[in-house]
């Protein structure tokens, strides 16, 4: 490889976003290593270090401002605020609360690469535990990528029955024909997610925790309300995409039409989730049948069959695409589970759809335009449509404004419509519940000084489980307003960034529960240290808080989140933190709650579930190119 220096900051880099500078040798450029997302945005591989980077570095690998993280790596989050604005027709298994570190097929990224390229991320877990994520991706020619990676997760936790045992698998690949008639892109995933349940800390063990009794600083002997209980989600997709060109450009037709290309896609998808106990407990989760271990399988898979015709026009001003497709689904169980009960008919949801859509991108001039539309005809579950159009404006690097319609009607998740359990307030079958409505407005600003946006949601028959963790349908229609904006100061080499976020439920807001305020505000140092500049520290100090409110409250054996009325948080965080980057590794040294030893024990995630304490962890990030 001719360039062996690619991919680090010049040394006259200040870190404003979007005008970061590459020093690079050779004849390889950073742009050539790209980055395709499953809607075909081009990025490329970034080694810099920027506030971004430090909010990004989680396991999730996104920035989580709008959630509430559990006291342990790999646990569930809880809402501090929701987005609308990028629907989906289909209804999944449910189970909300595991599917934060689930990657759908939306969340596969593939990539293009002149020369084989690794990352691999480390960071440690809280008390005995480190999560490990690699990814080796190559092009064998120019015209054919691999890519294979895996995001493992271990961690014990502080509090007992807390442990966290993840995994994540995927590899892809894309394969475009010598004469770029034909292409084909794909993946395969396999993920396994498992958690011990504790149910949050008893009423004994609260009061202990609250009152920052001395016996109990070793949160490992407060009780706990679940013991031998364990939840486990496991999904495995194959997916893959592959379309013809009609007619190459050298064909005379396309003075009509360009690239007009016939498609394929096909999606099979089995999530099955698993509810294990080996201690009953009718005192948390009520009556029961039975004696011995409680062990339950629920089982949803989903075959997706698309054609689509697609092609450039100069009368449609960009791209325009007509689909049909074919949805085979199950979900359910292979029997009745518990005969204490008669509310369930037939354990097992299944069934086929045959819908429609279309989508249109545009460029003119300044603005881009994209339109998505796809309805599901008929009355079954899969009955539904969605609406999508998007406006962007974008005058240069500095200032870019863009607004959104949608319109999304669906089926609620099936744990909602069919659930079965040994114990027996956990049994329903709800064949009157109506596809919820969504209606979304949207729109944004992105300048120099200030990004911002603000969205108006609608929601009718908001679907929603009540304090006795049974599902119902909002009598009243959900208005929610949120805003939300950020901006960033710099004097000299210190800077203040900033997040703010106001939301409110007008109407619904006795089952649409959310703070009225979050904050975020970093103060940081940034510079290169030595001579030569061979390392850039950045180094500050991250203020959170959001207002109080209702939380929503765990419920284990649906891994779902309730209503409650009885406990409010809300509560500020300090975080203090140290990173640097070498060439191409960025490390990551940060201290969490920082003041949790000074201030009142009022710091939790939901009712009965703690936030962490004052913790200590460190990572890194490497990447490199051979």
């Amino acid at each position: 490889m001719k360039n062996k220096e690619q991919l680090f900051l010049d040394s006259n880099d200040s870190l404003p976003k979007k005008r970061t500078r590459i020093k690079l040798s050779g004849t390889t450029k950073y742009t050539d290593y790209k980055i395709i997302s499953f809607k075909k945005d081009t990025t490329y591989i970034d080694t810099t270090l920027t506030i971004l980077k430090e909010y990004n570095y989680n396991f999730l690998r996104k920035d989580n401002f709008e959630l509430l993280a559990f006291h342990n790596q790999g646990q569930t989050f809880n809402q501090l605020g929701y987005q609308f604005n990028n629907p989906t027709w289909l209804p999944n298994i449910g189970m909300q609360a595991k599917h934060f570190y689930y990657l759908e097929t939306k969340d596969i990224n593939y990539y293009e690469v002149p020369t084989p390229t690794t990352e691999i991320l480390y960071r440690t877990g809280i008390e005995q535990g480190q999560v490990l994520e690699t990814l080796f991706t190559l092009n064998f020619s120019k015209r054919f990528n691999a890519g294979i990676a895996y995001k493992g997760l271990r961690s014990l936790g502080n509090y007992r029955n807390s442990l966290t045992s993840h995994g994540n698998f995927r590899t892809v690949f894309s394969y475009n024909t010598k004469n770029k008639r034909y292409f084909l892109k794909g993946h395969l995933s396999s993920q396994d997610l498992f958690n011990t349940e504790s149910g949050g800390l008893t009423s004994a063990s609260l009061a202990n925790f609250i009152a920052d009794d001395s016996n109990f600083t070793d949160r490992g002997r407060l009780d706990v309300n679940l013991e031998g209980t364990d939840t486990k989600l496991e999904g495995k997709r194959f997916y893959f995409e592959h379309n013809y060109k009609l007619f190459s450009s050298k064909d005379s037709i396309q003075k009509q039409f360009t690239n007009l290309k016939i498609g394929h896609v096909f999606t099979n998808e089995l999530k099955l989730y698993e509810f294990n106990q080996t201690t009953i407990n009718t005192d948390f989760f009520g009556s029961t049948s039975a004696s011995a271990d409680v062990s339950e399988k629920v089982e949803n898979r989903f075959i997706h069959n698309q054609l689509f015709l697609e092609f450039n026009s100069r009368y449609v001003l960009g791209t325009f695409r007509v689909q049909s497709n074919i949805t085979n689904y199950s979900y359910g169980y292979n029997a009745v589970l518990n005969t204490n009960t008669t509310v369930i008919t037939d354990p097992k949801l299944k069934g086929s759809a045959v819908s429609f859509g279309a989508d249109w991108k545009a460029t003119i001039k300044n603005f881009q335009l994209t339109t998505e539309a796809h309805i599901s005809p008929g009355t079954g579950r899969l009955s539904g449509s969605t609406f999508y159009s998007q406006a962007k404006y974008q005058k240069d690097s500095l200032f870019t404004a863009k607004g959104s319609i949608s319109l999304n009607s669906k089926s609620p998740n099936f744990n909602t419509i069919l659930f079965q359990s040994a114990y027996d307030k956990y049994n329903w079958q709800n064949n009157n519940f109506k596809n919820t409505n969504t209606r979304n407005i949207h729109v944004g600003m992105d300048t120099k000084w200030l990004q911002a946006s603000a969205d108006i949601t609608n929601i009718e028959n908001y679907t929603y489980f009540d304090m006795d963790s049974k599902p119902q349908q909002a009598a009243e229609n959900i208005t929610y307003l949120k805003i939300k904006a950020s901006n960033e100061f710099t004097v000299g080499k210190f800077a203040l960034n900033n997040t703010f976020l106001f939301q409110k439920a007008s109407t619904g807001s006795a089952v649409f529960k959310v703070p009225s305020f979050v904050t975020r505000n970093t103060l940081y140092y940034s510079s290169f240290l030595f001579k030569g500049n061979p390392l850039f520290l950045q180094t500050g100090i991250t203020f959170k808080y959001f207002s109080k409110y209702n939380a929503n409250a765990l419920d284990p054996l649906l891994n779902e989140f309730r209503l409650q009325n009885t406990t409010e948080i809300g509560y500020p965080t300090v975080d203090f933190f140290i990173n640097a980057q070498i060439r191409r590794t960025r490390i990551y040294f940060k201290i969490e709650n920082v003041t949790s030893d000074y201030t009142e024990k009022n710091y939790f995630s939901a009712p009965n579930y703690p936030y962490r304490d004052f913790t200590i962890r460190f990572g890194l990030v490497w990447n490199w190119f051979i």
